[in-house]
C-alpha cells in the first residue's frame, strides 16, 4: 500500500479466469488532473468514428488508424463452442466445462477491445497535440432494431432490419463509448482534453468549400479537378469536426429541406486544410475514381 493512502471501499469479483479484489484508496498527496488549455489549431486534434473496412479512426493530420475487430475475429470460435454446448445435457459436467470455455472466449474479445482502446489513445496523445476534439454519437441508436413495419392487413413487411443488424454488430464489436472514455482519461492523465462536439453535417460538407459533396454513405472519395486533389471523406470529416470544435465550422440551416451555409469561415483555415489533403492524396493513386468527379 502506498504511504499516506487510506483504503476507503474494497470490491471482489469474481470471472471466469478466478477472482480479483478492487480496492479504492484515496490520497491527498495526489494532485487533481486539471488543465487549463486553450483550443488552437496548433494544439488540437479532429478525430472521426470511421468504421469502414478496417479503419477504426480518422484525424485531421491526414492519418487513421487500424480497428481490432476483436469479435468479428472470434466469431466463428465462439458460435461453435456455443452449439457444443447447447447440444450437451443440462446440469452435466461436459456442459459446465464448454460454458466456462464459452466465458473465457468472451473475456479475451472484451480485453483485447479495452487493450486496443488504450494502445490507440496513447496513439493520438504520440502525436503532441493537447485538444482532442471527438464526434457525439448516439450510441444507442447505432444499434438499436428498426421499427417494425405493418401493411394495411396487419401483416409485417420487411423493414431493413437484415441489412442492418451487421451494422450493429459492427458498431457494438467497436465500442466507442468505451474507447472516448479511456481517451478522457488518458488524456486528463497526460495534461491534455477531450471534448465531445456536436458533428452535423461534419461528414458531407467539405472542409475547404461550402459544398454538399458527400451525401451518401457510398461516396468515400471525391476528385477535385480545379485543384487536381483526392479528397478522402473520413480525413476531410475529421478536419471538420476539428473545425466545429474550434468554433470555425460554417452555420448551416436547413431550408426547404435542403441545408444551405448562413455564414462561413472556411477562409481562415483554407491554407492549413488544403495541406493536409495533400498530405493524405500522396499515399493515394493519382487517377481518379470512377463515379466520383467533381
Amino acid at each position: 500500500m502506498p504511504d499516506g493512502a487510506i483504503v476507503k471501499s474494497a470490491q471482489v469479483i469474481k470471472k471466469v479466469d478466478g477472482w480479483y479484489i478492487n480496492l479504492r484508496l484515496e490520497d491527498k498527496t495526489v494532485p487533481d488532473f486539471s488543465s487549463d488549455i486553450t483550443p488552437t489549431w496548433e494544439n488540437s486534434l479532429g478525430i472521426d468514428a470511421v468504421l469502414h473496412e478496417d479503419n477504426y479512426l480518422a484525424t485531421s493530420l491526414g492519418f487513421k488508424l487500424p480497428s481490432v475487430k476483436s469479435f468479428r475475429k472470434s466469431q466463428r470460435k465462439l458460435a461453435c463452442c456455443a452449439a457444443r454446448k447447447a447440444s450437451k445435457k443440462k446440469g452435466s459436467k461436459a456442459r459446465r466445462k464448454l460454458a466456462r470455455r464459452e466465458a473465457r472466449i468472451h473475456q479475451q474479445i472484451a480485453r483485447a477491445r479495452k487493450d486496443h482502446a488504450y494502445n490507440t489513445a496513447h496513439a493520438l496523445l504520440a502525436t503532441g497535440k493537447t485538444v482532442f476534439f471527438y464526434e457525439k454519437l448516439n450510441h444507442y441508436g447505432l444499434t438499436r432494431r428498426n421499427n417494425p413495419k405493418q401493411d394495411e392487413q396487419g401483416k409485417y413487411i420487411p423493414n431493413g432490419q437484415s441489412a442492418k443488424s451487421g451494422l450493429n454488430k459492427s458498431w457494438a464489436d467497436a465500442a466507442f463509448a468505451q474507447f472516448f472514455s479511456i481517451l478522457g482519461y488518458i488524456a486528463e492523465k497526460a495534461g491534455s482534453k477531450a471534448i465531445e462536439v456536436n458533428s452535423a453535417y461534419t461528414s458531407q460538407l467539405l472542409s475547404y468549400k461550402d459544398d454538399f459533396v458527400f451525401t451518401h454513405c457510398n461516396i468515400r472519395e471525391y476528385w477535385d479537378e480545379e485543384l487536381n486533389l483526392l479528397i478522402d471523406r473520413d480525413i476531410n470529416s475529421g478536419i471538420n469536426i476539428k473545425r466545429r470544435g474550434l468554433d470555425l465550422f460554417p452555420r448551416i440551416k436547413r431550408r426547404k429541406g435542403n441545408p444551405v451555409v448562413i455564414k462561413s469561415t472556411t477562409n481562415s483555415t483554407l491554407k492549413e486544410v488544403l495541406l493536409v489533403h495533400q498530405v493524405w492524396a500522396t499515399r493515394k493513386p493519382t487517377s481518379v475514381p470512377s463515379g466520383q468527379r467533381g
